[in-house]
């Protein structure tokens, strides 16, 4: 198989040393973790656990912990997304954060084993716990590690996650508005749209499915949001993309909060089916939204009405009207890249006769009925065109300039997802919590060894493509796609039909490295090589997030943007669900799973904010280091 680097490979992070808890690794047969007694050793652990805490004891701690032990802690203890690897980080960390987070009350609420192979299986316990802020849940994966002639069981990572706020809780099941509401509901919804009395407290801008999660989180915790769609509708940033748009991600990884979709939703959901839920979700979820509202600047400035605070005074277009609104807190939710279409410059593109556009700009393959054309990208966007294309008996030539990674869904997912986000499968938020409290790049050692056993299972397919010129890869450091994804957001293709399109010939494929320039009607190649076309299609992504972010914000905030996606120095998210280098501005975004969780932790943030809970003194945030401009102010690692 070609195994091609990818094209952003993850830093290296973690000693190579760094290994799995396997039974080689720890000197203890699989079979005995197989046979504990998971609720006994659980229980018998987080008694321990809970009691160096509240003495505040950290070598005591410590001595709970593997030698190559990992934390994740999502906001409990740090009031950011932070991941310790290693007794020497995780003492720092805890001699620094222990005591003023005040952690107690650990109650345990389940425990299970855990086999994922013959050679790896741990016992993982869920537990409850306070801390000074509010109630958090946790999960710790316990091996047993050999000392001498016996095993103590001890934790290979641990998990402690804010769940709620002391005093504000979601306004859910019993909490919800039990009062009744006799034709008057139209008109006290209308009210709260039109914003004519008072300001939001925080202004989203977007309303894709990011968006929304975070007004939906925001709204039941009792804050006033806004949210600002540039198009006509909500969902429409999925009604005018290619018609044979489709989620690739099965339908019980891709539930929003609180309404899942209903039992009879189909595996993978079409484009303008999801457009009408996104607009369905808004209504139902009662949220205050405006279209055509293009958010034209925002920028901090003193209020005179609380003490001269600091606020967002955000100008909002809608038409030829300007409405400006001052807000405590900004969340941009504008989508990977900032849906800034990455459209490469080659030279002899203003001599070309055809049609050059991006993927953004193709709607319907019948629009290039008789035409030779190229789709230029060999990942999700570029398969899906193409497989349009040839269904609607046009000649398409897929120009792949690097190796690809491929997962057929058929045999991928079922091995990915079984036992979690699957039919039968838990509640989504515990699976949410199960997949989630790992650390990322924990999960990337695992997705290693799931890799190989998709790539077996793929292996006709694949092979099939090589056989056609096909390039592809295993993902960064034979991780897959899911790591991929949290590094550049693509670079893969999740196979629902196009790679036997290709195996059968239907789409050509034209794998000669980068395009050269163009001519007046071909594209040539760095080989020599040419290919005629009459249109070309870049299915080449997007651009940096922060790019419509600027166009918002004035330069010198602009210039303090952090760096938005890819993995920071502790394989944590950069950017991503947290301020990203300003007071009070946020970004949300990612696929809808990461959304769903995630857009909690945002709203937690925010929230704590608002009541006077969190300050940004109190966050314990990992430094970030910048290279010059040059290299697009991306942190060093």
């Amino acid at each position: 198989m070609a195994a091609a680097a990818a094209a952003a490979q993850t830093p290296t992070l973690i000693s190579p040393t760094v290994d799995l808890p396997h039974q080689k690794a720890l000197g203890v047969s699989t079979s005995q973790i197989l046979q504990a007694d998971a609720e006994q050793v659980a229980a018998a652990w987080l008694k321990v656990f809970a009691s160096k805490v509240s003495k505040n004891d950290v070598d005591g701690i410590l001595s709970l912990l593997a030698p190559d032990a990992w934390w994740r802690d999502l906001l409990a203890m740090t009031w950011d997304l932070r991941t310790f690897q290693g007794q020497a980080s995780i003492k720092q960390f805890l001699s620094d954060r222990l005591a003023q987070s005040e952690l107690s009350d650990f109650q345990l609420t389940s425990a299970a084993v855990d086999k994922l192979y013959d050679d790896l299986a741990w016992v993982r316990l869920h537990f409850t716990f306070e801390t000074k802020a509010g109630s958090g849940v946790g999960v710790v994966r316990l091996v047993p590690v050999r000392t001498g002639n016996a095993a103590e069981w001890k934790a290979h990572h641990v998990c402690t996650n804010l769940e709620e706020l002391r005093g504000f809780p979601e306004r859910t099941g019993p909490l919800r508005d039990f009062a009744p509401n006799h034709g008057k509901w139209v008109e006290k919804r209308d009210k709260e749209k039109a914003l004519d009395t008072e300001d939001p407290q925080v202004l989203v801008v977007g309303g894709g499915h990011s968006g929304l999660d975070i007004a939906a989180r925001l709204k039941l915790l009792g804050v006033r949001v806004l949210i600002c769609e540039k198009n006509p509708r909500i969902g429409d940033n999925w009604r005018h993309r290619y018609s044979a748009l489709c989620l690739h991600d099965v339908v019980w990884y891709d539930h929003m909060p609180y309404l899942p979709f209903p039992p009879s939703w189909p595996v993978y959901t079409p484009a303008m089916k999801i457009a009408g839920w996104l607009e369905q979700y808004a209504d139902s979820m009662e949220l205050d939204y405006w279209t055509e509202a293009k958010v034209v600047n925002a920028r901090r400035v003193p209020n005179a009405n609380e003490g001269n605070k600091e606020k967002w005074e955000v100008t909002v277009r809608r038409g030829d009207v300007d409405k400006v609104f001052h807000v405590d807190h900004v969340v941009f939710a504008v989508g990977f890249g900032g849906y800034t279409p990455n459209m490469p410059k080659i030279p002899g593109m203003d001599e070309f006769e055809g049609q050059i556009l991006h993927s953004t700009q193709h709607k319907n393959a019948l629009d290039h009925k008789g035409k030779k054309v190229a789709v230029v990208g060999a990942c999700t966007s570029a398969h899906d065109i193409a497989a349009d294309y040839y269904d609607h008996g046009v000649d398409v030539t897929m120009v792949q300039r690097s190796s690809t990674y491929i997962m057929t869904n058929e045999k991928g997912w079922p091995i990915l997802m079984k036992g979690t986000y699957w039919e039968g499968g838990p509640p989504v938020e515990q699976c949410d919590l199960i997949d989630l409290s790992m650390p990322i790049l924990y999960r990337k050692m695992i997705h290693k060894r799931i890799t190989q056993d998709i790539a077996k299972a793929d292996k006709e397919i694949l092979d099939g493509l090589h056989n056609r010129g096909f390039k592809t890869n295993m993902g960064p450091e034979g991780s897959g796609h899911s790591i991929m994804a949290m590094i550049k957001g693509g670079g893969y293709y999740l196979d629902v039909g196009a790679s036997q399109m290709i195996v059968d010939g239907k789409i050509k494929v034209k794998s000669s490295g980068p395009i050269k320039r163009f001519t007046k009607n071909t594209l040539v190649f760095e080989d020599g090589s040419e290919l005629a076309v009459d249109v070309v299609v870049f299915a080449s992504g997007f651009g940096d997030s922060r790019v419509p972010m600027r166009e918002i914000v004035e330069p010198d905030v602009g210039k303090r943007l952090h760096p938005i996606w890819n993995l920071d120095h502790e394989g944590e998210t950069r950017g991503a669900w947290k301020e990203i280098g300003v007071e009070n501005l946020w970004c949300m975004m990612g696929n809808f799973a990461w959304c769903r969780f995630y857009s909690k932790r945002l709203a937690l943030q925010i929230k704590a904010k608002l009541e006077g809970i969190l300050k940004s003194e109190d966050r314990y945030s990992a430094p970030i280091k910048w290279e010059d401009e040059e290299m697009n102010l991306i942190p060093i690692v």
